[in-house]
């Protein structure tokens, strides 16, 4: 590996070290990242950090499906035009997914997001974070699409406190199959969206705008000569930027999703990982992928050997079809008979009724 020499290593290395000592302020270190081949090839992947266990579950909506935002009497309402396949936390929020038309949304943690409050006269309506994602993948096919509805903020987020006293604040990714992409920021109470295909990772703090700067320096001193490498949202964005930048593109499916994955993995946090002084620092739950183009999404479990995946070609998202659900253990795997399960696991959605969203 080439060295680092003078002045430019000391900056480096000054880089490095303010942030990992700075204060950690989240407590959810999440990573997105994009895949983008030739054949039109579009792998949008996240892993997904925690304390302890969030009792997820996968999910499958239907078409036609009446949702309400939030449990306030005026909440946002809507009617799904999509089906989705879903990944949900306590059976409360949902936290990924992708629907039927190849849109990907992804919830991931940012402590400085702030979504001001309504006043008198404010005629957009109240809707949970919960419900966020639900919302993009319910009823929208491409980012353009969202990012044109979303823009005129039909809707404030109303943020709830998680289980274990934390915060529920987040920002949103979204992706489509042409390869677009979107992320959605309330900064200051104020609504900020960043989109392009240029956009194709998404960590935690701080903001994306501060997160773009930071990466531009890393770009420019070079990945082959120095990466930051700690489990921090920043150094994380800059490994992921370079990673998915650099990787061969091959056009074999298999050898793509293999080379997404292998991505996410490589910044994801062991488990059981801890830093002294750092409780906030939080091992990799699970990862998902969303094959957009041919419509299947993998789920793997941090604490399982296996990938299972869906392929959404084989469900019924027809309106008044059943909502269905794959129960996980605590560890987000999926065992029968108390033996772990892989392959594509769509025949074991069972009915289930869905949970309401709210704070």
């Amino acid at each position: 590996m080439a060295r680092l020499s003078g002045s430019r290593y000391a900056v480096a290395a000054l880089v490095s070290f303010t942030l990992a000592s700075a204060p950690m302020t989240s407590s959810l270190a999440c990573t997105r990242a994009m895949y983008v081949g030739p054949g039109d090839m579009v792998i949008t992947t996240r892993s997904n950090d925690w304390l302890g266990s969030q009792k997820s579950n996968l999910w499958l909506y239907p078409r036609g499906m009446n949702r309400v935002g939030d449990k306030a009497p005026d909440a946002m309402s809507w009617t799904s035009k999509y089906g989705s396949i879903t990944v949900a936390g306590w059976d409360m929020a949902t936290i990924d997914g992708m629907n039927e038309k190849g849109l990907s949304a992804n919830g991931l943690y940012l402590a400085e997001a702030d979504y001001g409050k309504p006043t008198p006269g404010d005629r957009r309506k109240p809707m949970s974070l919960t419900a966020w994602v639900q919302y993009a993948l319910d009823n929208f096919a491409t980012v353009a699409e969202a990012v044109e509805a979303l823009r005129q903020e039909p809707f404030y987020i109303i943020a709830l406190s998680l289980p274990g006293g934390l915060a529920g604040v987040a920002h949103l990714s979204i992706s489509d199959p042409s390869g677009d992409s979107a992320i959605f920021e309330y900064v200051g109470g104020k609504l900020v969206i960043h989109q392009g295909k240029q956009y194709i990772v998404m960590t935690n703090s701080p903001t994306f705008d501060k997160q773009l700067g930071l990466n531009g320096y890393w770009e420019e001193v070079g990945g082959q000569t120095f990466l930051p490498g700690t489990n921090r949202a920043s150094d994380r964005f800059v490994r992921a930027s370079y990673y998915m930048q650099t990787v061969k593109k091959p056009d074999d499916t298999n050898e793509a999703l293999a080379t997404a994955l292998s991505v996410i993995r490589s910044v994801s946090v062991p488990v059981g990982i801890t830093t002294p002084g750092q409780p906030n620092i939080a091992s990799t739950q699970w990862r998902t992928m969303s094959d957009q183009r041919n419509k299947v999404y993998f789920f793997e479990s941090a604490f399982s050997p296996y990938l299972i995946w869906v392929d959404l070609n084989k469900l019924d998202f027809s309106a008044g079809s059943a909502v269905r659900k794959i129960g996980l253990t605590d560890q987000s795997v999926l065992l029968v008979d108390g033996k772990f399960v892989s392959g594509e696991v769509s025949g074991y959605f069972r009915p289930a009724t869905p949970f309401a969203f709210g704070h």
